[in-house]
């Protein structure tokens, strides 16, 4: 008889969520396709009890009908996490205390069911600080609070990009020119708006061709798209009105991809995106990677069936 799998998502609330082109829901809904139990609940459900993890959870019901996602929940029960087949780290940046909390949490049950990502990992992988292990692809980079520092990153680099160090979605992302007027204004704002260290990077011109998203799943590239900016827009997010388009991977691109595949491997990073603009890699995405469902759409692809025969593999099932 075949197993029944249960599959906890660890997400933000679904009503809160714009679903339309929704990654975690089309994972969600291929899983139930396949006769999986998928259950929810948010880092705030977590419950941490005589040395047992458990979570206030719900079971999930999705559906695509006429192009419009539609969801249910059941009554919550508290559940013990270790009961289950699969748990996904789906909850959307910013990456911060109440996250590095559900890490902690969920690392304590981590050989008793698969947690994908790997939990540790994840939380040692905050996206723009993880992909300076391979800054050998990187455009110049800065990460600091010091505004001496970030004047003679300007000076040298000229054209920069001032951006949140755990911000997401293109949020609070700043295009300084050679003679921006608006310099100190947003450097202060930077220093004032947090005790964080924020990134600072020399400015990419090929961005206006696009940011290439790169999907890695078990370290094995599924699939990519190029996200154009919108007019007078140096974001391509497509939260801000990137355009998504089909695209292929070029030798750079495979190159990057050949070289941080085992490294994503053995840290357990399943589900990974990249972002690629011109021949730099400026972001990993470890955290809730995006993008599956624009890709399937412009390739005629099912990546969310790729990602659950991948599941079943290291299952062993």
């Amino acid at each position: 008889m075949k197993k029944i799998l249960k599959i906890a998502l660890q997400m933000d609330p679904l009503e809160n969520l714009d679903l339309k082109g929704d990654t975690t829901f089309i994972i969600g809904l291929e899983a139930i396709k396949r006769g999986f139990e998928v259950f929810f609940y948010s880092p705030s459900d977590l419950i941490y009890k005589n040395n047992f993890v458990y979570a206030n959870a719900k079971m999930l019901d999705l559906e695509l009908k006429n192009g419009t996602e539609m969801f249910s929940y059941s009554k919550a029960r508290v559940l013990k996490l270790s009961s289950f087949d699969v748990i996904l780290m789906r909850q959307d940046p910013p990456f911060n205390m109440s996250y590095i909390t559900a890490t902690h949490i969920l690392e304590k049950i981590t050989s008793q069911t698969l947690i994908l990502n790997d939990p540790f990992h994840v939380r040692n992988a905050p996206e723009k600080i993880f992909v300076t292990e391979f800054s050998k692809f990187m455009p110049d980079t800065l990460i600091t609070r010091n505004s001496s520092e970030i004047i003679k990153f300007k000076k040298k680099n000229k054209n920069i990009i001032i951006k949140p160090l755990y911000g997401n979605g293109g949020e609070g992302v700043f295009y300084i020119k050679e003679n921006d007027s608006n310099f100190n204004v947003i450097l202060e704002n930077f220093l004032n708006s947090n005790e964080e260290q924020f990134i600072i990077q020399s400015y990419i011109p090929e961005v206006k061709k696009g940011d290439k998203r790169i999907i890695l799943i078990d370290g094995e590239v599924v699939g990519a798209i190029n996200r154009i900016p919108a007019r007078n827009e140096n974001r391509s997010n497509m939260h801000v009105g990137g355009k998504p388009t089909k695209t292929s991977l070029n030798k750079n691109d495979k190159l990057i991809c050949e070289s941080i595949s085992p490294h994503l491997k053995s840290k357990g990073l399943f589900f990974v995106g990249i972002d690629v603009i011109g021949n730099y890699l400026t972001e990993i995405n470890v955290t809730s990677p995006t993008g599956i469902r624009e890709i399937n759409r412009l390739n005629k692809t099912k990546i969310e069936k790729i990602f659950w025969d991948k599941v079943l593999t290291k299952l062993m099932i």
